[in-house]
């Protein structure tokens, strides 16, 4: 873990949400992992199977990440340990997003949305339908 001391004289946080974390001081882990599935409709009407995340392969097929298979070597020397802010002024947090202050080890975050939309043709005969 990094040897670091992190000051912050204000932090100013809108709104968070959606499986996301706001974390002062150091982590080991942090994993957030979202899901949403956002229907959009012109005419208002719900049909009751629609929510099963199971149903749309965007929840199930696995994301490929690159092998981590390079040898790094660093060597670093901290002349003053210390990461000194003022302020810190953020809207919003959202959708599996970290706002962290501190060293971190390992962070994955997520994030997956089926967005749908039905829209009415200019057919009349199409809209009386729905």
């Amino acid at each position: 873990m990094l040897q670091r001391t992190s000051v912050v004289n204000h932090v100013k946080l809108e709104t968070i949400s959606f499986s996301s974390v706001m974390e002062i001081g150091d982590s080991s882990f942090i994993q957030g992992v979202s899901r949403a599935i956002a229907v959009q409709r012109e005419a208002e009407i719900f049909f009751g199977n629609e929510g099963d995340f199971k149903s749309y392969p965007i929840f199930t097929e696995s994301i490929p990440l690159p092998p981590l298979n390079e040898h790094i070597t660093m060597h670093t020397t901290q002349l003053n340990p210390v990461i000194k802010v003022r302020n810190i002024d953020v809207i919003g947090v959202s959708a599996s997003s970290l706002l962290h202050i501190g060293s971190s080890k390992h962070i994955s975050m997520e994030s997956r949305v089926e967005h749908i939309r039905h829209l009415l043709t200019d057919h009349s005969e199409d809209k009386e339908k729905l």
